[in-house]
């Protein structure tokens, strides 16, 4: 951008700190002049996206999808995807980005870990009311709209085996590394960190 400087281009971007979580360290940029330097010997590199200026929104609030995947085999590649999720809600109503809400982390960001001290955060034994329904109460009023879920589920599956597609060399790495050819496998998974993959889900426009 800064070496084309068009002043038409004038999207959001989204900086991601590498090997972060829970949100820690994630902030909003206009101008890519904003981008905070990285400095000192502890200094990690970080991912910048484009940030999606129009997202789906449910009750005027952005979400996000978190899927539980589980690669049983490398060789051959065996992915199983479990039918039900978690869909997590911002606590604040969304607003497209500005210079005077980039940093209403409650409006932008889906984290639970922030999103949980929000004095909006809704605890709720419903599973599709609050601050944290299920992917399927939230299927079902995407449905309600008239959105294809068979497509969706589809479209949701096909971007899971392009993420494990792409990252199966790297993993084949370690997985060589701590159980050479020969040496019995494990009976058991670990689920969760540190060897998830997050994968967040976001869609485009309202149905």
């Amino acid at each position: 951008m800064l070496k084309e400087n068009d002043a038409t281009l004038n999207p959001t971007f989204i900086v991601k700190p590498d090997g972060g979580s829970q949100g820690d360290g994630i902030y909003l940029i206009r101008d890519p002049g904003d981008l905070k330097p990285m400095v000192g010997s502890q200094a990690k590199q970080a991912v910048v996206q484009e940030y999606i200026q129009k997202p789906l929104l449910i009750d005027k609030l952005k979400f996000d999808i978190r899927l539980y995947v589980l690669l049983k085999s490398l060789e051959p590649l065996e992915i199983y995807i479990a039918k039900e999720g978690l869909t997590r809600f911002c606590t604040e109503p969304y607003q497209e980005p500005s210079q005077k809400n980039l940093s209403h982390v409650f409006m932008h960001l889906t984290n639970y870990s922030l999103n949980v001290h929000s004095g909006n955060f809704v605890h709720s034994d419903s599973q599709s009311t609050g601050s944290k329904r299920t992917l399927s109460s939230v299927l079902y009023r995407l449905a309600a709209k008239g959105v294809d879920i068979k497509k969706v589920w589809s479209d949701i599956i096909a971007l899971v085996i392009k993420t494990a597609v792409a990252v199966v060399p790297e993993l084949r790495v370690y997985h060589q590394a701590d159980i050479p050819p020969g040496k019995p496998g494990p009976t058991c998974f670990q689920v969760g960190p540190p060897s998830s993959i997050t994968l967040r889900v976001a869609f485009w426009g309202h149905p």
